[in-house]
C-alpha cells in the first residue's frame, strides 16, 4: 500500500508541476505565422450546429485562443476567435473559459462564464491553476477543477479544488469538499479527500466526480440539491457522462509507470460493464463525447477520437488542439 500511495503522489507531483508551468508556457508560443491554416478574428457562436470547439495549440500568434472547425470536416481551416483560455467547455448556449492569470504568484485563475456569442456573463477570481472544466447539459451550471498549493492537509503541499457556479441562483460553491460522502455503505470522513472531474447528468441535479483519498480514486454519484454523494466504483478518474446519461468515459489507472499510467475506458452505469477503448496511449484528459458513440480527448499532438464501444481505432481530428467540446451536443 505504501508503494501505491507514493506512486499516486509522484504522479500528481508531475501533473501539478506541468499545470503550474502551463499558463506561463501557453502565453509565449510560436512565431508571427500560424503553423496551420487559420481564419483569425471571426465571430464564434457556441450554439452553431455541427462544429467542434477547442483551444488552439498550434504554433503561432493564435496559440491559446478558442477555435472551431466542422465536426464532419475537421481538416478545414480553423476559425479562431479573440478569446484566450487555458481550458474551455460549452453546452446549451453557455461557455466556460478558465484562464490562468499570467505572472501571478501564488497562481490565480479567472473563471469566466460567457453566453452563446462569447459575451462575458460573470467572472470569478480563484486561487489555483486550471485543470478541468465543464458546463451542465442544460447550461445552468458550470464546474471547474483547479490545482491549489498550500492546503495544510495535503502531504505534498497541494491539492485539487473543484467548484460549481449555479447561474440561475448565483450560488457559488468554491469547493465541494464539505459534501457528505458514503463509502462502502458508511459515512466517510477523511482530511485528505479531494474531488475533481465533475460531469453533470441531463437533469442538472445529479453529477459524477472523482474522489481521491488514501491513495485510491473512486467514482462518486452525487445529488447537487442534497449536496451528498455515494462512491460507486474504484479506480475511476476524470469521468465524462454520455449524452444519453447511461455511460461514463474515464481514465483508468492500469500501470505504475508514471510515463503511461492510464487507459481510456467506458463504464455502463446500469450493468457495471467496463470497456477499454481502442486508444492504447496514456490519456491524461477529461474526455468529451462528440455523440453517443464517439469519445474525443486531447493528447500532446492534438485532439483525437475513438469509438465508445471498444471497437475500431483512434483517429486524429485536429492537430494542435485541446479542450474539445461539441456544440450543441444534441437538440433540445
Amino acid at each position: 500500500m505504501k508503494a501505491r500511495v507514493l506512486g499516486v503522489v509522484a504522479a500528481v507531483v508531475v501533473l501539478v508541476a506541468a499545470a503550474v508551468g502551463y499558463g506561463i508556457f501557453s502565453r509565449d508560443r510560436g512565431s508571427d505565422v500560424n503553423s496551420v491554416a487559420v481564419v483569425s478574428g471571426q465571430p464564434v457562436s457556441v450554439q452553431e450546429k455541427g462544429q467542434l470547439l477547442f483551444r488552439n495549440t498550434a504554433e503561432g500568434p493564435d496559440f491559446g485562443r478558442l477555435a472551431t472547425v466542422p465536426v464532419a470536416s475537421p481538416g478545414e481551416p480553423r476559425k479562431v476567435s479573440g478569446l484566450s483560455c487555458d481550458r474551455f467547455a460549452a453546452s446549451a448556449g453557455t461557455a466556460l473559459c478558465l484562464a490562468a492569470q499570467p505572472g501571478v504568484l501564488p497562481p490565480m485563475t479567472d473563471v469566466i462564464v460567457l453566453d452563446k456569442d462569447l459575451n462575458e456573463i460573470r467572472r470569478v477570481e480563484l486561487p489555483g491553476t486550471p485543470s478541468r472544466g465543464r458546463v451542465s447539459p442544460d447550461g445552468e451550471l458550470v464546474y471547474w477543477t483547479l490545482f491549489v498549493s498550500g492546503d495544510s492537509y495535503a502531504a505534498t503541499g497541494f491539492s485539487t479544488r473543484a467548484g460549481i457556479l449555479d447561474l440561475a441562483s448565483g450560488q457559488l460553491l468554491k469547493s465541494i469538499e464539505e459534501m457528505t460522502v458514503t463509502l462502502d455503505g458508511k459515512r466517510y470522513y477523511s482530511s485528505d479527500v479531494n474531488f475533481w472531474g465533475i460531469t453533470f447528468a441531463p437533469d442538472g441535479k445529479r453529477f459524477y466526480a472523482t474522489m481521491g483519498t488514501k491513495g485510491k480514486t473512486y467514482l462518486v454519484e452525487a445529488d447537487y440539491e442534497k449536496y451528498s454523494a455515494t462512491a460507486i466504483r474504484e479506480n475511476v478518474e476524470c469521468p465524462s457522462l454520455s449524452p444519453d446519461g447511461k455511460r461514463v468515459a474515464f481514465k483508468k489507472r492500469v500501470s505504475a509507470d508514471l510515463a503511461a499510467p492510464w487507459r481510456l475506458a467506458v463504464l455502463d452505469l446500469a450493468s457495471g460493464k467496463e470497456t477499454l477503448l481502442a486508444e492504447t496511449r496514456s490519456v491524461d484528459d477529461q474526455a468529451a463525447w462528440l455523440d453517443d458513440s464517439t469519445v474525443a480527448y486531447g493528447l500532446e499532438s492534438g485532439i483525437w477520437a475513438v469509438p465508445a464501444d471498444g471497437s475500431g481505432a483512434a483517429r486524429e481530428l485536429v492537430r494542435g488542439g485541446s479542450s474539445p467540446s461539441a456544440a450543441p451536443p444534441r437538440d433540445r
